[in-house]
């Protein structure tokens, strides 16, 4: 791996210890750098990878002369399914049934992976997804009017709706960004998730992107995804998916709150922003607290 030319990618903003990423002359490669979690990351991925997981290779490890850990990967390519679905909207904004069906073949093989490795359903297990994947102590602690017997009542009833659930070695930000048609990428915010949470969102989570700019899944498309996806969940594990989409985008809709509000009283579109997944937040809530499901097609996309 020394041998390789890298060329710049870009910065690692999400590494507390800095670093960048880069990739070979020939494309094959990428080399990222940074610091403990990269190498936690790295650890993890070769697990993973072990287990049948869809992921890049980890290749090699170190650590540089001046300090930072280095991991040097396979590539699986340039194009992630996101890419993908903006190049395909064609005047339109509903993705392409090209992408949808690749999100169901690839999050299949992950379901698949994630099943025969699954661990026994944990009461205290999911109680930490809970917080980890919602982020909710930083929810909490920037918008303390949510920490109330109500939200945590819910949160409460997630957990309880999904006992039995197996637990599994998950992504945690899942979704087209990072999936692409021969595996995903980027498992930095890895942890057990109950099974089917990354996989089942994956377009789900589409309007919580917001805005006037991208792309949206058709109900048609989402129920095929869902469906095909929850084959699989019962071909392995007994269960279907679809039952447990309330008590994940609970859990979700706090993710995308986190690290939301701003600072700086100037930065308009950031507080815009904030108050905009303070909204959804409250419309997935709601909607849980009636019926315990919550239908993504009436949240609002602005």
């Amino acid at each position: 791996m020394d041998t390789a030319h890298w060329h710049f990618v870009k910065k690692r903003t999400a590494d507390p210890a800095g670093g960048a990423v880069y990739v070979s002359d020939d494309g094959t490669l990428y080399r990222r750098t940074g610091g403990e979690a990269l190498a936690a990351e790295a650890a993890y991925q070769r697990q993973l990878a072990e287990f049948g997981y869809p992921v890049p290779r980890v290749l090699d490890d170190g650590t540089t002369t001046d300090g930072h850990v280095f991991v040097v990967e396979e590539s699986l390519g340039e194009r992630s399914l996101h890419d993908m679905a903006l190049e395909g909207l064609d005047g339109t904004r509903t993705l392409s049934d090209t992408v949808v069906d690749l999100a169901a073949e690839v999050g299949g093989r992950l379901l698949r992976a994630q099943a025969a490795h699954a661990a026994t359903a944990d009461l205290q297990a999911l109680q930490s997804w809970v917080r980890e994947a919602g982020w909710t102590d930083n929810v909490f602690a920037e918008n303390p009017d949510l920490d109330t017997l109500r939200v945590r009542a819910a949160l409460g009833r997630a957990v309880a709706q999904l006992a039995g659930v197996p637990m599994v070695r998950g992504h945690l930000d899942y979704g087209l960004p990072n999936v692409l048609p021969v595996g995903v990428i980027d498992w930095q915010h890895h942890g057990l998730v109950p099974l089917g949470y990354d996989v089942a969102l994956a377009l789900e989570i589409v309007p919580f992107m917001g805005g006037t700019k991208g792309y949206l899944a058709t109900s048609e498309q989402r129920r095929r995804y869902l469906e095909e996806l929850s084959e699989v969940a019962r071909a392995t594990t007994g269960q279907a998916l679809s039952q447990h989409l309330g008590p994940y985008l609970l859990v979700k809709a706090l993710f995308f709150l986190a690290l939301m509000k701003p600072t700086d009283p100037a930065r308009t579109g950031k507080h815009l922003k904030w108050h905009y997944r303070r909204h959804q937040f409250m419309e997935v809530l709601e909607q849980y607290e009636r019926t315990g499901a919550v239908d993504t097609a009436r949240l609002p996309t602005s």
